[in-house]
């Protein structure tokens, strides 16, 4: 039994949102990587929903399973300010990727008289004023940066519904259900674009929906079905064989009945205001997914999964990585050509270097140099503060 004034205890780490987070961080790479091959293949091929909602998803639970216990034990206060403290990690994480991005493409095109400068970052040429203001409050964002900002704004939607909660269980998803319902009837956005007028290309407040979905499932706010009810498998299972005729591009580009019935049912925004459909293909899938990998689930943690459980939990350093790492490789596979041996090669290069960076983060937040000292080493090694101390001794017996 927990004494009483004791803090709860710590919930024991989920195994299968690391797993499936690092996951999405190699998703996310090959995806990123400019006319990479191996994008034609990625999830996102074969039905509605792709990595973004996998992202957004794993980030609504972890952000629970981090933040929410605040919230519990300190108050809205103190769960507002942790939430504070995040979103400003995010946001200089969001302008040093730029910044890196940046200055890549400036290196780029000074060693291989390139023109990256000029393609990715066209508005810092013509208008750099209204580009740097825009780069800074978020109000423009160059092509697949707009990940982070998304989940800024999501973030602080957290403190609104941990208040909301306290006065009723329902208003939490009263708020989610009326914002996702305001981007679809009156276009609610955020500016995305100052020169055109155009929003952000990932909607916060439609994508906060599926955050949120993930967060109150973490929060147990939200109840979840049964794993392995095969009702529920098989019906999910018809679902996503129904959705990949509308969505591999191997069909749609060859049956322009598919095609057509897809843009019937699907408009233009349908990723930047996550249409329902998406919703639905993610959560059966999902479903599914955890219902089969269920009976395994303790051996994850083994072999390539271990892999992807490292870099998943080190994710904001992995995606950060794998974004650099994407333009980089992209420019290599450019120059060398892109015939399908040098682009796995590349693709196998990023995710080695993606590990490597979340093992090197996963050490360096491990704090080895506050752990005790070993005793063996302890013995073998002087101690500088004994010597400093001993010194001026030694010097006074000499005098």
């Amino acid at each position: 039994m927990q004494q009483q004034g004791s803090h709860p205890a710590k919930r024991p780490r989920d195994e299968r949102l690391d797993f499936f987070r690092g996951l999405t961080m190699l998703i996310i790479f090959v995806a990123h990587v400019p006319d990479n091959s191996w994008n034609a293949f990625i999830p996102a091929r074969f039905g509605f929903s792709s990595g973004a909602e996998l992202f957004v998803f794993c980030s609504g639970i972890a952000s629970a399973l981090a933040f929410g216990s605040v919230f519990v034990r300190r108050g809205l206060a103190l769960g507002t300010a942790r939430i504070a403290y995040r979103i400003w990690q995010v946001y200089w994480a969001q302008l040093g990727v730029v910044l890196a991005l940046i200055a890549l493409a400036a290196l780029l095109d000074r060693s291989f008289g390139l023109a990256e400068v000029a393609k990715q970052f066209a508005p810092l040429l013509s208008d750099a004023e209204m580009a740097l203001l825009g780069l800074a409050t978020l109000t423009w964002q160059p092509d697949y940066l707009d990940i982070l900002p998304m989940y800024l704004v999501i973030l602080a939607l957290v403190p609104v519904m941990m208040a909301l909660r306290r006065v009723h269980s329902a208003l939490p998803f009263l708020l989610a259900g009326l914002l996702y319902g305001l981007v679809w009837s009156a276009g609610l956005n955020l500016l995305g674009n100052p020169w055109n007028g155009a929003g952000w290309f990932l909607n916060p407040f439609a994508w906060q929906l599926i955050f949120f979905i993930g967060f109150f499932i973490a929060m147990k706010w939200l109840p979840v079905p049964q794993l392995g009810d095969w009702r529920l498998m098989i019906g999910a299972a018809i679902f996503l064989v129904l959705s990949v005729p509308l969505s591999f591009w191997g069909i749609v580009e060859h049956w322009p009945a598919a095609q057509a019935l897809r843009d019937l049912i699907l408009p233009d925004a349908e990723k930047s205001n996550l249409h329902v459909l998406r919703i639905l293909h993610f959560l059966a899938l999902a479903y599914l997914v955890l219902s089969l990998i269920e009976p395994w689930r303790r051996q994850l943690d083994q072999g390539p999964g271990h892999l992807l459980i490292l870099i998943g939990r080190q994710s904001l350093a992995a995606f950060l990585a794998s974004v650099v790492l994407a333009r980089l490789l992209g420019t290599v596979a450019d120059m060398a050509g892109r015939g399908e041996l040098v682009v796995a090669l590349l693709n196998l290069i990023g995710f080695a270097l993606i590990l490597g960076v979340a093992v090197v983060v996963g050490w360096f937040k491990s704090a080895p140099w506050s752990k005790p000292v070993p005793e063996s080493h302890s013995r073998q090694q002087p101690n500088p503060a004994s010597a400093a101390i001993a010194l001026p001794t030694r010097v006074r017996k000499a005098s």
